[in-house]
């Protein structure tokens, strides 16, 4: 979070404790969990997870954050079977029913 390839390096205070990140203040949660079934996301308010691993880059991998109580994920990754969105390309054929995406 303090550095970036592409922002540069972020201008304010990036520090953490066991549990948290926490910039300028703010505490995020943080998981070293290895299974995204086992990730409390409802547990802890999270909406829209980020799957940026590489790992589970399939529907029915991804989908697993769901199992933790997320209600969505949008993979980071190309997707062999998830639907794809480029914004300003064909993002008005997202559907609310669209659980997991690729982006």
């Amino acid at each position: 979070v303090k550095y970036d390839s592409t922002h540069g390096r972020f201008n304010g205070e990036v520090t953490h404790d066991d549990k948290h990140i926490i910039i300028n203040g703010k505490k995020i949660v943080a998981h070293s969990e290895r299974d995204p079934a086992a990730i409390p996301w409802g547990k802890d308010g999270v909406d829209v997870v980020l799957e940026s691993t590489g790992i589970f880059t399939t529907t029915e991998k991804a989908s697993l954050h769901l199992k933790g109580g997320a209600k969505r994920v949008v993979i980071s990754a190309p997707s062999a079977d998830a639907p794809m969105f480029v914004l300003g390309v064909n993002e008005k054929s997202f559907t609310k029913d669209m659980k997991v995406i690729s982006n």
